[in-house]
């Protein structure tokens, strides 16, 4: 393509972001790195995650030099450098100014299908583990810098029509579209953070994108208050998907 290319793509747990990952990786042109900054933020915040020792140990936990290592050069001699980033390891304090260099997206997804999914996986306690509210801080933090809008994608609309949403994506991002992105092979990747054994293996069972369908069930009620607080979020970034 000429250029290098480092996409961020900024989701939040219980999101189609490894499904994302995996479509990018299979992209002859691509290389990815699965959050990279899981370690600093269980080290920084005490939380006690699956696999916590494990991914503390399996990665560098410094924000600084893994900030520095996602701006510098293109692992595997690949054009593009996609970041499955979780919003939520942007913790108070942490400097963001390094995400200027890197073309940065938004992986949204209702709050109310996130809420209904991470339950059951783990306890929440506090909607900034849904990571939307810090999706918002970034979204607006770049918006005003730059002057210009990062694209935002709505997990639904791609699993709604995949072919259609990602074209539009990559447009947005300045990249070519490839029919790689729509399936890849099952199974684990060397890629994927020791934490997959936990959280992946729906998307290591995946060939593709799964057609979207409606939850019927209902969040618990007592993240009724959670889902409040991030509605109004979510809508505003909505506002600003990509169709």
């Amino acid at each position: 393509m000429g250029n290098p290319i480092r996409v961020a793509m900024w989701s939040g747990p219980r999101n189609i972001s490894t499904a994302m990952m995996r479509s990018f990786e299979n992209r002859p042109d691509t290389v990815v790195e699965d959050e990279p900054f899981y370690a600093h933020f269980l080290v920084k915040t005490g939380v006690e995650h699956p696999c916590r020792i494990e991914i503390i140990e399996s990665q560098e936990n410094d924000w600084g030099k893994v900030s520095q290592h996602l701006v510098g050069e293109i692992p595997k001699g690949r054009d593009i450098w996609y970041q499955k980033h979780m919003a939520h390891h942007n913790l108070p304090g942490c400097d963001l100014g390094w995400t200027k260099k890197l073309v940065n997206c938004f992986l949204i997804r209702n709050p109310q299908e996130v809420i209904i999914s991470f339950s059951k996986k783990f306890k929440i306690k506090s909607s900034l583990q849904l990571g939307i509210i810090q999706q918002l801080e970034l979204f607006e933090k770049l918006k005003s810098e730059t002057g210009e809008i990062p694209a935002v994608v709505d997990a639904k609309d791609i699993l709604l029509n995949p072919r259609e949403s990602l074209t539009a994506l990559c447009k947005k991002i300045g990249i070519p579209f490839m029919e790689e992105m729509l399936h890849w092979p099952s199974g684990p990747r060397e890629s994927d953070g020791v934490w997959a054994k936990h959280w992946y293996q729906n998307v290591e069972a995946s060939t593709g994108f799964r057609a979207y369908k409606k939850t019927e069930e209902s969040i618990p009620h007592q993240n009724n208050q959670i889902l409040n607080e991030c509605m109004d979020d979510y809508n505003y970034l909505k506002q600003y998907s990509i169709k």
